[in-house]
Order: C-alpha cells, then structure tokens, then sequence
C-alpha cells in the first residue's frame, strides 16, 4: 500500500492524550476534514456549495455502513451551530418524535437556532411514526437528517421523501481507507507498517470493504495488542491479524439494500450468458447466508422468463434444483445451485413467451371480455348446441399437417401475433414448424 504523508490531516499531538474511543477521536470536526463522499459533500459539489453557503435542506442519506453519515450530520449540526439530537428509529415512537418536535419548534421561536434531528436506520419508522415528522420538517421546527441503507424510495412515503433531498453515500475506496490510516498512525505515533506486513495491510484493507467504522476499529485492536511491542518483533502476517480481528464473512443482509443488489446481479449474469459472473454472485450469497431456496426458486422464474422456449429443459433442470436443495439443504445443496446456475446461464436464450405473455395482457386490457366465438364454445349441452355453441368447428387432426385454417380469437381482436419465436435453440425448430405446418 502506498500513501502520501502530506495527506496527514492531524498532527499527532492533537490525540496523544485523548482516552476516547479511536472513532470519536477520528472523528472529523467539520464539513472539510471528512473523509470520502468528495462529489457529493466537496467544495465543488452543488450540495456541499450549498451548505457552505449557510442553507441547510432536511436530507436523507442513503449509503452501506461506515460511509460517515452520522460524522456529516454531526459535522453539519457544528457548522450551522444547531442543537443535534441524535435518535435510532428502532427504539424511538411517535411520542419521542412528537416530543422533540416540539422542543424543536421552541428552539427555533424564542431563540432562533436550528435542531437538526438525526435519524438512524430511518427506514424502520413506519408510516404512522414518519407522518408525525411531517409538520415540524415542513414548519423548519427540525432539520431532519435521516440515514439508511435501503433505498428511500421503497422503505419511505413520498410525503416525507418530498420534504428532503436524497444523498446517496458511496462505499469508501482504498485510497480514502489510507487517509484514515494516517490519522490512526499519527494519533498512535506509530506507523502500521510497524505492526503489519505490507500483505496484512492490504488485507486489511480489503477485509474493511469501503467500510471506514470496520477499519478504525481493527486498527485500534491492532495498535492496543502491540503497544508494548518492541521495534525488533516481527510485524503480524495475514494470518496472525485474521486471526486476532477474528473477521467475518463478508457483509450480507437478506433484508438489505445489498440483498437485492446482488440477486440482481446474479440474475442479469445468468441472463447475460456468463456462467463465471453468477456463479461468482451465487457464492457471494451463499457465504452471506442467503436462502438457498431463494435462489433455486429465482432460477425456476428466469428460466421460462429468459430461457423459455429456446431450450425447454431448463425449466425442469431448475424445478430439479429447487427439489434437490430442499431435500439435501446447505452445504452440498450449493453444488446442485451451481450446476443450475451454470447450466442456465450456458443456455440459448428468448423471452418470447415471457413477452407473448405481456403482448395477450395488453390486448385484453384493451379489449377487455369480449365473446368467444361460437364455434369454439363447449357444446355440451342441448342448449348450447341449439345454439350454434361448436359449430363449423374444424378439428385440426383431421387435416394432413395437423393443422387447419380458422380463427381462434374474437372477430374483433383480428390476427395479432403475440409469440414470436427467435431463431436460438429449440425455438428455431419451433419457428420452423409452425412455419412448415401451415403450408397447404
């Protein structure tokens, strides 16, 4: 890992003596000292002119963990000198809400100050707790500064979401990692690649994953183990630090944003034909603890949806699957998810029926219950064949191909083609035939 000293923001002396926890003393003070997040919050971005300029909007702020959103909100709450009020969505109702709107609204009457209210996991509130926001974001009795990881348009109403402006906070990268690097090695006085091998720092790195929270609290277990270590002792390997930091599988929520980011990913690898990138995302579920019957049960929608017609045994090889995974579970139920999701994802590919579906949709929304012609109505009855119900109706066996002219829709619908099959995999062959079977 390489980095420039001169990217050092503090001097060491500023945290020698400070006994708080290393994520408070790294805390950024200010708009200026925070890490990452330089084309939304920097002095060249709209939003951060914005806020320089001494207009502060309610914000939801949408980004993965450890991306800093509560050190902006702080940052923010100092810059505009405001009263900060910092609550969790899990443990705080409408009463607390509606409380400290209140307050909010006092503040701001008798002595003209602002309140920004931060809202942790804001996403948790329901509709009820995020109606109660509503007067006091709209009145300015708070600043509301909401954090999330899910995506705001699905977990929050559009009354609250019209009140504030979404941010969007992207993963840190390596280079932002290193910057938090150097204000640990000059708050220690000690640089890490005292403690770590150049391999252990870069896994470190790695393991952190754009996640700023993860690495300042290794680095404060790294630096607390070997204060007393002497100059002459070895530097931890890769090894030795995985297994002092005792690191977990990468990070993976079923009920998170990233769940669906990556299900996505998956299904649009299978359906882009690259076997190596879904299998790649379906190991990146599997060691985050995804349902495996999830899976199997996406692989059965993709392959009529994606697959169909152009090779109709993927719909039994992924019904097999999802048999198979129920029957036998995890672990070995991820070799059958391979071999699904390889075999999908080498297979032709038409959407044909999936979009013939789609096409009939429109046509009845349109034509909505028109009457079935007469000669294809049931004639079982006295009645109906009084009635005309099955008559002049031509049975298709009867003619040499199997097939015979007639219509089958209501005279009003006309003839529209709704499948039309493509010339990849066994629909070719299908093209082919219906072609062959209608020539007279």
């Amino acid at each position: 890992m390489v980095y420039d000293r001169a990217m050092d923001l503090f001097s060491s002396s500023a945290f020698s003596n400070s006994t708080a926890p290393l994520s408070e003393v790294l805390r950024p003070k200010n708009l200026d000292e925070i890490i990452g997040q330089e084309k939304t919050l920097g002095r060249n971005s709209k939003l951060g002119q914005m806020l320089r300029k001494g207009y502060l909007p309610s914000l939801i702020i949408w980004g993965p963990p450890g991306t800093g959103k509560t050190t902006f909100a702080l940052a923010l709450s100092q810059h505009f000198k405001a009263h900060f009020v910092n609550l969790n969505a899990v443990d705080s109702g409408a009463k607390v809400l509606r409380e400290n709107g209140e307050q909010g609204r006092d503040r701001r009457l008798q002595f003209q100050q602002k309140t920004v209210l931060f809202v942790d996991e804001i996403h948790r509130f329901n509709k009820a707790q995020q109606d109660v926001l509503l007067p006091f974001v709209e009145k300015g009795d708070l600043v509301l500064i909401g954090a999330t990881t899910e995506n705001p348009s699905y977990e929050l109403n559009r009354a609250l979401l019209s009140r504030c402006r979404v941010v969007v906070f992207e993963r840190l990268s390596t280079e932002d990692l290193s910057k938090i690097i150097l204000r640990a090695e000059a708050h220690y006085g000690k640089e890490l690649s005292q403690i770590l091998t150049k391999d252990a720092i870069d896994n470190l790195l790695e393991y952190s994953d754009g996640d700023a929270r993860r690495l300042i609290n290794s680095l404060e277990i790294l630096y607390s183990f070997t204060q007393d270590q002497s100059a002459e002792e070895s530097a931890l390997d890769v090894n030795n630090m995985r297994e002092l930091l005792q690191q977990n599988p990468i990070g993976y929520d079923k009920n998170s944003e990233m769940h669906y980011d990556t299900i996505s990913a998956f299904i649009k690898s299978v359906r882009g034909s690259d076997p190596d990138a879904a299998v790649y995302y379906l190991a990146r579920m599997l060691d985050g603890g995804e349902d495996p019957v999830f899976i199997a049960r996406r692989l059965i929608i993709l392959a009529s949806e994606d697959i169909g017609n152009a090779d109709p045994r993927a719909l039994s090889v992924a019904i097999s699957g999802l048999q198979a995974v129920e029957a036998i579970g995890l672990p070995e139920g991820g070799i059958t998810l391979a071999q699904v999701t390889t075999y999908l994802a080498s297979c032709p590919k038409s959407n044909a029926s999936y979009m013939a579906l789609n096409k009939a949709k429109e046509l009845v929304e349109r034509t909505r219950t028109l009457p079935v012609p007469l000669h294809l109505r049931s004639a079982k009855t006295a009645l109906a064949k009084d009635l005309g119900y099955g008559r002049d109706y031509k049975y298709p066996h009867s003619y040499p191909t199997g097939w015979v002219e007639q219509s089958y829709l209501p005279e009003e619908v006309g003839q529209p083609e709704l499948y039309e099959p493509t010339s990849r995999g066994f629909e070719k062959t299908i093209r082919e035939y219906l072609a062959w079977m209608k020539k007279k």
